[in-house]
């Protein structure tokens, strides 16, 4: 690196395939960018007609914001990457964009954590009531997660203030002052422990439920084989999709930046890390465009609001089901939900 303050060697310079970073990645985000923006209208559009009347729909809400800003700087990392923007979009990108998507993405994984929680609290302690799960309560600690990450992620802003020494080629890490490099390595760490920390109590809350429906199901034995399917279905395509786009990068990203920091990586080792981490995040990325997926079939007032606006009828059956379900014990009506 050309900065004095960056703990890297100047005169290592890792070369790159442009095919990979130039062509392939961004073609990948502009697919993604493109589902993710539409899929995410809709869902907004739609959950603007959902009233938060329940802590879960407030949680579900705010991971449709999060998702839709962070799909809005993909456009900024495309044209980053394509090497068609002027050099100071790669600074921008540095400083602002890559900032706001890490944030956006914390803030939807913190959210799924909650959810986890306010599903295990449902179901598994249904006689229970708590100021946990009012809207109010929901809604307070919905803008102090917020508030935590965005002043966690802001120094990274500020501290990305070095002058540009290179235009034709410019690395993050080299407009970070020396305290911008500690504090860029330390929240990434902060992070990075958020998720394995929500992962695993994501796994244990899912777990307890899972036993909780299983049990109550076999003693009362009706509709047990089908809820039982129902309850799993739900349960799983969370996990499935929190394991699928987010464990991967999670893996990858300390080793990541330990190579940006660290002064002993050796090229090779640095290059295949970049890629690793490059195609990782886009796997986390693609998150925006399974969430939707998410809400349609977890989300029942979701699901009946939208094939309202899209004249699709639902099935008498299902309806008919459903409100036996609900007039029949809490357990049955939370898994419409979970």
């Amino acid at each position: 690196m050309s900065n004095s303050t960056s703990t890297q060697p100047p005169e290592e310079l890792c070369p790159r395939n442009i095919l990979i970073t130039q062509q392939i990645i961004p073609v990948l985000y502009s697919v993604v960018f493109a589902a993710g923006f539409v899929l995410n209208g809709v869902s907004g559009w739609i959950f603007l007609h959902v009233p938060s009347s329940k802590s879960f729909i407030v949680y579900l809400k705010n991971i449709v914001v999060a998702d839709f800003v962070m799909n809005l700087t993909f456009p900024f990392k495309i044209l980053n990457d394509s090497g068609i923007g002027p050099w100071q979009l790669n600074v921008f990108v540095c400083r602002v964009s890559a900032v706001l998507f890490y944030v956006n993405m914390y803030v939807s994984i913190v959210f799924f954590g909650f959810i986890g929680y306010d599903r295990y609290y449902k179901i598994v302690k249904p006689l229970s009531t708590s100021f946990i799960q009012s809207v109010n309560y929901s809604k307070l600690l919905s803008l102090m997660v917020w508030l935590l990450i965005i002043l966690l992620a802001i120094p990274n802003i500020i501290l990305t203030n070095q002058r540009v020494k290179d235009v034709t080629r410019i690395e993050c890490m080299e407009l970070k002052s020396e305290l911008g490099l500690k504090w860029h390595t330390a929240s990434n760490y902060i992070f990075v422990g958020t998720f394995w920390i929500v992962f695993i109590l994501l796994i244990i809350f899912y777990t307890a439920i899972t036993r909780k429906i299983f049990k109550s199901h076999l003693k009362s034995r009706k509709n047990s084989i089908s809820v039982k399917k129902k309850s799993s279905r739900n349960i799983f395509s969370i996990m499935l999709v929190f394991a699928v786009c987010f464990v991967p990068y999670h893996v990858a990203r300390i080793p990541y930046t330990q190579s940006q920091t660290e002064p002993y990586y050796k090229c090779q080792l640095k290059e295949i890390l970049l890629y690793v981490k490059e195609f990782t995040l886009l796997l986390s990325a693609a998150n925006v465009c399974l969430d939707p997926i998410i809400y349609f079939f977890l989300c029942q007032p979701f699901r009946e609001i939208l094939c309202k606006k899209l004249h699709i009828p639902l099935k008498s059956r299902h309806n008919s089901e459903n409100s036996k379900t609900k007039r029949g014990n809490t357990i049955h009506e939370s898994t419409d939900t979970l």
